[in-house]
């Protein structure tokens, strides 16, 4: 990766991230001392589901859309959490209290199937229950994420077939997205765009991806690609505002001769796109984005009002 590249999750440093504390299992601990076993499923196979949860003056954001998203993975996959949703509520309120956060704290939220009793893949080898992992860091979007924008490059990898491994799964099994990471930076870009099967643009590596044409604002289907709480929220709040938007195949031509692209996603909210193959995107002007990034910060603001009264 080149000198200046980032990516979409590049964060501010920030020190107080040396001494946050991880709920393990139940256990609160120093991230020095936060440790799975080796024999977990998570570690040996991927086998498990995450969540990325952002936390706005006290409140997780759209935390309903997220746990019926985790939920609703891990009941396809016969993975038992071992708590219902007020559980892990008040395992995020722990967390936060231990670390005493209130607002720009980005969450991971992962639960495996648990220690294997022998280093095989059948899931009955799993016999102690799950493995449930919450880290929460402080962290902010550096600032020149939305000057700068980020550079796609369209890569080999794509989003496969819903009977090889839905994409709609936030599974630990992001080899897959991990392949066109590597082959975007080995191509001098910061993320990968992935293509379906099809051949239509799909995703990046890390986010959804939209593009804007005369005032249009086009995604893909959502067919092959994980459906983001924050590319839903997007969706609507452009349907009532009356920006006409598009869930549709469209092709990389169409995407090369975009005026505005742009990538959402829990970590960034909007992140715009500068360019893809070395080809500019518009010519810097990004109103649609703009208008957008508005909107879902007011959003957001409303959000966390309705939840704190």
């Amino acid at each position: 990766m080149s000198k200046d590249a980032h990516t979409t999750h590049a964060a501010e440093e920030d020190e107080r991230n040396r001494d946050i504390k991880i709920w393990v299992n139940g256990d609160i601990v120093h991230r020095d001392d936060a440790k799975v076993s080796v024999y977990d499923s998570g570690f040996m196979l991927g086998d498990g589901m995450w969540e990325g949860m952002r936390l706005y003056d006290g409140v997780w954001a759209y935390f309903d859309e997220h746990m019926d998203r985790l939920f609703e993975s891990c009941k396809a996959v016969s993975l038992d959490i071992g708590m219902d949703r007020g559980g892990v509520a008040d395992a995020l309120r722990q967390v936060q209290a231990a670390n005493g956060m209130h607002t720009d704290v980005h969450c991971r939220l992962m639960v495996t199937r648990g220690v294997k009793v022998k280093p095989f893949q059948h899931p009955s080898l799993s016999q102690s229950g799950p493995t449930t992992v919450i880290i929460m860091e402080h962290s902010k979007p550096v600032a020149s994420l939305q000057g700068q924008g980020i550079r796609l490059a369209t890569v080999p990898q794509v989003r496969g077939l819903p009977m090889a491994q839905d994409a709609k799964y936030n599974s630990h099994s992001k080899l897959n997205c991990v392949i066109a990471c590597l082959q975007a930076e080995q191509a001098g870009a910061d993320e990968g765009l992935m293509l379906d099967p099809h051949g239509f643009v799909n995703t990046t590596n890390a986010c959804n991806f939209f593009i804007v044409r005369k005032g249009q604002v086009w995604t893909s289907t959502g067919d092959y690609c994980m459906n983001g709480v924050t590319r839903q929220k997007v969706i609507d709040l452009c349907r009532a505002d009356g920006i006409p938007v598009f869930e549709k195949n469209y092709s990389l031509v169409e995407a090369y001769g975009a005026d505005e692209a742009f990538l959402t996603g829990t970590f960034g909210a909007q992140t715009p796109v500068a360019e893809i193959d070395g080809k500019a995107i518009g010519n810097g002007d990004r109103p649609v984005t703009a208008r957008i990034q508005a909107l879902y910060k007011q959003a957001i603001a409303d959000h966390v009002a309705e939840k704190s009264a």
